[in-house]
This record gives C-alpha cells, sequence and structure tokens, in this order.
C-alpha cells in the first residue's frame, strides 16, 4: 500500500493499492494516444530542406548528411535502454520504437502473464510470455495502444515512475523537433485557494490546476466551486457597472 503517488507526489486514496494516481494515469493515457500522431510530420521532417546550390568560398566541404539526425534518433532502429557512454561522447537517445518495446517486454515480464498454445495433436501448452503479441507488427501506434491497455496494470507497479518518467522524456523529445503543445484554456472561476484567476485545463491532464499554486480540482470540484462563486461575483460586477452607467446617463 502506498499513500502518495510516485509521479506527482499528490495523496492516494486510503488502501489504494496504486502507486500512480488516476490523473497521471490519465495524463500517461492521453501521451501514448499523442506519440503515433506525431509520425507523418517526424517522417517529412526526416529529410532536411534542400535548396539551390551555392558558389563560392561559403561553401560546403563535403556533402550534406541526407536525413536529419536528431529525427533519425527518433524513429531509427536502437535498443532500449542507453549504451554505456564511458567517453562522454554519446548523443541523443533511445528511439520510439525500441523504447516503447523494451516496456511492453517489461511489463510482460513483470507480469508474468501465462501464454496458451495448442499443438499439432490439439493439446495445449502454457508457458511463460517472453513478450508481448502485436498483430501487424509493434511498430508505434501498434505498441502505444498495446501499453494504453495496460495502463491500470502499470499504476499499481513499484516501477510506475520510471515507466512515467520516460514516457515524458520521449513526448518531450518529440515535441521540441514538431513544436507542438498541448492546448491550454484558461477557466473563468477563480482558484479556490489562492482566490486567483489562474485556473487552466490543460488536454493532457485530467483535473483543473492552478498557475499559482498546488490547487488540483477535478472537473466535478470544479463545476461545484464555480456554481457557488460566480453568481456572487456576476451580481458584484452588476452592482460595480450600474451606479457608473446611470451616472453617465444623467450626465
Amino acid at each position: 500500500m502506498h499513500d502518495i503517488c510516485t509521479s506527482c507526489f499528490g495523496r492516494l486514496p486510503d488502501d489504494s493499492p496504486r502507486t500512480g494516481c488516476e490523473a497521471c494515469e490519465y495524463r500517461l493515457h492521453t501521451w501514448l494516444r499523442e506519440l503515433p500522431r506525431h509520425l507523418p510530420l517526424l517522417q517529412d521532417m526526416l529529410r532536411p530542406d534542400t535548396g539551390p546550390a551555392q558558389r563560392g568560398a561559403a561553401g560546403r566541404a563535403i556533402a550534406p548528411l541526407p536525413v536529419r539526425l536528431d529525427v533519425l534518433d527518433l524513429l531509427g532502429p536502437g535498443q532500449p535502454v542507453l549504451l554505456a557512454d564511458p567517453h562522454g561522447d554519446q548523443t541523443g537517445g533511445v528511439p520510439m520504437t525500441p523504447l516503447l518495446y523494451g516496456w511492453a517486454r517489461y511489463l510482460t515480464a513483470d507480469a508474468d502473464v501465462p501464454v496458451a498454445r495448442r499443438d499439432a495433436h490439439g493439446t495445449i501448452h502454457t508457458s511463460r510470455c517472453e513478450g508481448p503479441w502485436l498483430r501487424g507488427g509493434a511498430d508505434v501506434p501498434r505498441l502505444c495502444r498495446w501499453l494504453d491497455a495496460y495502463l491500470p496494470y502499470a499504476a499499481t507497479r513499484p516501477w510506475w515512475d520510471d515507466f512515467y518518467e520516460q514516457m515524458e522524456q520521449l513526448l518531450d523529445r518529440v515535441q521540441r523537433l514538431t513544436h507542438t503543445r498541448p492546448l491550454t484554456r484558461a477557466m473563468d472561476a477563480p482558484c479556490p485557494r489562492c482566490a486567483g484567476w489562474s485556473l487552466v485545463e490543460k488536454e493532457d491532464e485530467l483535473g483543473i490546476s492552478c498557475t499559482l499554486c498546488a490547487a488540483r480540482l477535478t472537473p466535478d470540484e470544479y463545476a461545484a466551486h464555480r456554481a457557488q462563486v460566480m453568481p456572487a461575483l456576476a451580481a458584484l460586477t452588476l452592482n460595480m457597472i450600474t451606479p457608473k452607467a446611470a451616472a453617465e446617463a444623467a450626465a
């Protein structure tokens, strides 16, 4: 049993089997749905922009590379862990597909899920699962859908914070290249904790958070808070406007 979420350090319900809270699970759910949407952009960016040949002393000494290495670092092959780098001359990170597939294999190994198969004589055999079975191949969209289906289980495991952090870092690498960020919408009710007009709803978050303090509200909590404070604020605003309008009319 855990008292706090290992990702955001928010309070978990009493006797919860979780290590990650529902808000962090929802956030990771949106990340896994978003990652495949970046693939067309990344594939278009893989080839560097080309232009007319340049003459003169400012020309290149060697031919440019035919691909962008920062994009290839995400789309190319690799392994699910970083190589040892004793000399500090390695750059980049783990590509998308190996990282996702590595976590899928780790999850199946941790879950100890049995696999059943039937031989030519009809006898059923069970064995330990060695990895995810993905119809059509282990590409980014299929791996994201597979991992998304197992999020409720992953949110109960002691390695949840590592999984969450690596997916967050992966999406950040992708977004820095594609220049995309989740939409943020300002809410019209003030924060119930600091009274600032600073509540926002982010596309990749389950709840509503304050940008000035640590307040977090569920959609139901915000709806109840808004229904309580907005009528009084509207009446106060109307009382402030009406005398001014009357004075202007008299003048």
